[in-house]
């Protein structure tokens, strides 16, 4: 078959296929096609997040948010959600002073306006104050639990006392005379050590009540001095060890009503101890007195 007969039989083909009824292929315009229309919304969305952007930044929707707000806070209040009372659980030492001054609340104010997270900061920022909690009962009660330090001891540094409590935090510097009769503890990092030194000493409590002072030595160990002017000398290693073993000592041997002045525990499985210096009239001089033994360590 010739070229000429091959181009006329497919225009006759074609033109039978359009009486059968053989759609044409329709051509999409470039405006309505997917990828245009996926670029348009993107660019619109790109657009809309600058300007979200721009008003964030600018200030505009902080503000915006802001004023709703504060309107809101408003109509509440004159709803009837205003505070009408403050309950506190658990203050023995802290002020009621010192308490509302941290609290910045006043009667009447809108109960939603109050912020409990800075509240609870500035209660425990109090010197008596370990831990707060604040919350808003609705509609016009703001509920306070406050959990104080317990005082250990004083401690004395560069000859100068201070309070403080079992986490190791000074409570008070100045007003302490009513706390005279608490031990005293010594030394540079002392209140940080004595928790776990009062935890063990409170294991033997006959010797606990006898315990005046401790001095933390070197930031490693302990001496104690007992009642009567005793020193005990405890060792940096397994110390509850050496303070068990005076404890039965003493039960047994009454090593502390002896006259003594120095125990030394630093030793394992040993009591070295020192008396007291014995003194004597001396012959042919009354009413003058000389050392006779200094006694020995053992």
């Amino acid at each position: 078959m010739s070229d000429k007969r091959k181009k006329t039989k497919v225009a006759v083909d074609i033109k039978r296929g359009r009486k059968r009824g053989i759609p044409r292929r329709k051509v999409v315009p470039v405006w309505r096609g997917r990828r245009f229309t996926a670029s348009v919304s993107g660019l619109i969305l790109a657009s809309g997040m600058a300007a979200g952007w721009w008003l964030w930044n600018d200030g505009t929707v902080p503000r915006l948010f802001e004023k709703v707000r504060w309107g809101l806070i408003a109509l509440s209040g004159e709803a009837g959600f205003r505070v009408d009372e403050i309950l506190v659980v658990g203050r023995e030492k802290t002020s009621r002073k010192e308490l509302l001054e941290a609290v910045r609340l006043e009667r009447g104010a809108p109960i939603l306006a109050f912020d409990l997270g800075e509240a609870r900061k500035r209660i425990e920022s109090l010197s008596w104050v370990k831990t707060a909690t604040v919350e808003r009962m609705l509609p016009d009660t703001v509920f306070l639990r406050v959990e104080e330090r317990r005082p250990m001891a004083l401690w004395q540094v560069n000859g100068r006392f201070s309070l403080i409590g079992w986490d190791g935090v000074v409570i008070l510097k100045k007003g302490i005379e009513k706390f005279a009769d608490l031990p005293v503890i010594v030394g540079k990092g002392a209140p940080e050590q004595a928790a776990t030194l009062f935890g063990m000493l409170g294991e033997q409590p006959d010797l606990m009540t006898m315990v005046r002072s401790a001095v933390w030595v070197g930031g490693r160990r302990w001496n104690l001095r007992l009642t009567g002017g005793i020193d005990v000398r405890l060792p940096e290693t397994s110390p509850e060890r050496a303070w068990a073993r005076l404890a039965e000592y003493d039960r047994t041997h009454r090593v502390l009503s002896g006259g003594v002045k120095v125990l030394d525990l630093r030793i394992p499985d040993r009591l070295i101890l020192r008396k007291n210096p014995v003194k004597t009239l001396r012959q042919g001089k009354p009413g003058k007195l000389s050392p006779r033994a200094t006694g020995r360590d053992t």
